[in-house]
């Protein structure tokens, strides 16, 4: 079976992109911005993501395109016969967990998207009580979020179908313009609302003070959520890339989208939860409890409402396409099934899971994992374990068991790229050292908390 690539270099970008940018941006991100300091997270953010994170991110993009192989088989491809083919099968299990429960939230966003569409953001009540009643309702309802999920499953499904370049590569080179330029215009309209100023000087102008470590453990997570680092995606999307792409310039550019986006996304929101007088500090609730009740207030706001989960839906398809296929990509290859075969198996066992952890909120919240309910026992697991568990694996194997002529000789093209060969110290400097160090303090954080 011949392998699939992407097509142009435009493709490889945008899917990367398109991975990176997702829930972990318009979702999360300005919600961590809001609980640890606005401004103050932003900046150890920006360090953290282009010292630590990025580095993680090129090894992970080293290993896919030096195997051309899925996240299973490069490990036994570049180490044959030793033990760190078991890696690979942790970058497998983590996708298919996270999409599980991915595809719940993506499918509380496809209700939404509905109920924008038909103007259902009553005023009744505020986002602590009228909104935060509609949520709730909701998510601890059995049939519609349920329903939510599959349709939201479902498109996920029939993109990674289509392929890598007639779906992955095609979805992306459309919707992330469009997502940018949604986010952008809602962007634009929340500055203008009267006291968005307070919201803007909140997140660019930071206060020290506030930086400790809970704020640097937090921003260090956050990035690791957000690149996609640690879960065998960037590793599938690479074994995609030709050979003559520069994969250095390629993470970057990867980095440099999902910060931007993300820094968009929040200026998207702050400024309007400002001119509102609400507290920036809601948490999880922000998307779906207290920006309903902003649209509901603003002008053009049920407009504005239905761009922005239209926006969140987007979003979230671009990554979870991207979780979807690293389990494709292994049934297919592994166990040699067809792409139609594959995808029909993964949707089925990511059905289920998602299923279960849709009705952690509802019938099955009496049912506790370690003190957590199905949902959340699935998202620990996979962020504050798999994740970066999987982030310090590559790096040790790209650092200390690959040889470094070979991460050389894929840096830079076979020394063909000149600006790669003279950044090619302090990146595998940073990957073999102080990348490895971050990610165990992350470890310890977690513990000690």
């Amino acid at each position: 079976m011949q392998r699939e690539n992407f097509g142009n270099r435009f493709g490889v970008l945008v899917a990367m992109a398109g991975s990176a940018i997702g829930l972990g941006n318009l979702w999360r991100f300005p919600y961590m911005v809001g609980e640890y300091g606005g401004a103050a997270f932003i900046f150890v953010y920006i360090i953290f993501f282009f010292l630590l994170c990025l580095p993680i991110l090129i090894a992970e993009v080293i290993v896919g395109r030096r195997s051309q192989a899925n996240a299973f088989g490069a490990f036994g491809k570049l180490a044959p016969g030793s033990r760190w083919k078991w890696v690979g099968a942790l970058m497998v299990l983590t996708p298919v967990i996270v999409v599980s429960y991915y595809s719940v939230i993506g499918g509380w966003s496809v209700d939404y998207f509905i109920r924008a569409c038909m103007m259902d953001f009553s005023a009744a009540g505020g986002p602590e009580t009228g909104f935060g009643d509609i949520f709730s309702s909701f998510i601890s309802s059995v049939w519609p979020p349920v329903i939510c999920h599959t349709v939201y499953l479902a498109l996920t499904a029939s993109v990674v179908l289509a392929g890598v370049k007639g779906g992955i590569e095609r979805f992306g080179k459309v919707m992330m313009p469009v997502l940018f330029v949604i986010v952008i215009v809602i962007a634009v309209r929340s500055a203008t609302l009267p006291g968005a100023k307070d919201g803007l000087v909140w997140l660019f102008k930071p206060d020290f003070s506030k930086i400790d470590a809970s704020v640097c453990a937090a921003a260090l997570g956050q990035g690791f959520f957000s690149l996609s680092a640690g879960f065998g995606i960037m590793l599938t999307y690479a074994s995609y890339i030709s050979r003559k792409e520069n994969i250095a310039a390629s993470s970057a550019y990867t980095a440099v989208s999902d910060l931007i986006f993300a820094i968009i996304a929040s200026c998207a929101i702050m400024p309007a939860v400002f001119s509102f007088g609400l507290d920036p500090q809601e948490g999880p609730g922000l998307v779906f409890e207290t920006l309903p009740f902003i649209f509901s207030k603003m002008p053009l706001g049920g407009f504005i409402s239905i761009l922005f989960f239209l926006a969140l839906i987007v979003a979230a398809l671009t990554s979870s396409i991207s979780l979807y296929e690293v389990g494709v990509a292994y049934l297919m290859e592994e166990k040699k099934m067809s792409r139609r075969k594959a995808v029909a198996v993964i949707f089925v066992i990511t059905w289920v899971l998602g299923i279960l952890c849709s009705l952690s909120f509802g019938p099955l919240s009496g049912v506790r994992v370690f003190g957590n309910t199905l949902f959340n026992f699935f998202d620990k697991l996979s962020a504050n374990w798999l994740m970066p568990l999987g982030a310090l694996l590559i790096v040790l194997f790209v650092g200390w068991r690959m040889d470094k002529a070979d991460v050389r000789n894929e840096f830079t093209n076979g020394g063909a790229l000149r600006t790669n060969r003279r950044i090619f110290g302090a990146v595998y400097f940073l990957i073999r050292f102080i990348a490895p160090a971050a990610i165990i303090v992350i470890f310890i954080s977690i513990l000690v908390s």
